[in-house]
């Protein structure tokens, strides 16, 4: 009879014991979702929109002369820009707690000389130095994730999207240039990282790395086939000729950003 009762006991007091902790754990969890939005709101400092504008920096392109070329070797033989530095723009919206959409603009334009040339001199084929070079206009929408361990004045983000590239081949050679005759339009896809520095709350300085691989075609054709170079007249192909543009580097951007 002892011995039953004191099992009766003992169950009574488990079934107490186990949801006690039910209710504790339930009341934790409770505590966690209404809190955790708050925290993420925090984060943001109140703001729903930032705009920014960034200097930017990609380690290298390449242009590739000869694209359709037979000969695999003189097909992938490239030009490579290196050090490549443009202006950029961007506005971000917090469009869920974590979640922050991202439209980025830049306007990307460089040359460089080198001898990519072979035209007739006097009647024999020589290497011309000209200025060779690319325009292209990157068009990015991009979706960050605001990272957990993110405080209010140090915000961790991961981001990717989608691409719109637009671009032109860039040429002068002697008191000539090219026109491009045709443009194909590309899209792409990127990733990202990026740390932003609230000091205060309206201002941001933000510090972005992306990968991303932009590459167009373009036909172009000389604006002048009889030009003078360095005192001597060349001829130059009358013929359109195509060119690859690859942005193949790393980029790196840094700024500051408005939180409204």
């Amino acid at each position: 009879m002892g011995v039953s009762i004191f099992k009766n006991i003992l169950q009574i007091n488990f079934v107490v014991t186990n949801f006690s902790f039910q209710y504790m754990n339930l009341k934790h969890l409770i505590i966690f979702f209404l809190l955790f939005p708050t925290t993420l709101l925090s984060q943001y400092n109140g703001a729903f929109v930032s705009i920014g504008a960034y200097g930017v920096y990609t380690t290298s392109a390449s242009i590739f002369l000869n694209p359709n070329a037979s000969d695999v070797v003189i097909r992938n033989e490239s030009f490579v820009i290196e050090d490549i530095t443009n202006p950029g723009a961007d506005i971000r919206i917090r469009i869920s707690e974590p979640l922050i959409l991202g439209l980025n603009v830049e306007i990307i334009k460089i040359t460089e000389p080198s001898p990519n040339l072979s035209a007739f001199v006097g009647g024999s084929v020589v290497r011309l130095n000209v200025e060779d070079g690319f325009q292209l206009m990157p068009v990015e929408l991009t979706a960050y994730y605001l990272l957990p361990f993110s405080t209010e004045s140090w915000k961790f983000l991961m981001g990717g999207g989608v691409a719109f590239y637009t671009g032109e081949f860039i040429r002068k050679v002697g008191n000539t240039s090219v026109s491009n005759v045709n443009k194909e339009a590309e899209f792409g896809i990127h990733v990202s990282a990026s740390v932003d520095y609230v000091p205060i709350s309206f201002a941001v300085v933000r510090f972005q790395m992306k990968f991303r691989d932009p590459q167009f075609t373009v036909t172009s054709r000389y604006d002048r086939q009889e030009i003078e170079y360095q005192g001597h007249t060349v001829i130059l192909p009358g013929d359109t000729f195509e060119t690859k543009i690859n942005m193949d580097g790393i980029t790196f951007m840094l700024g500051l950003a408005v939180q409204i």
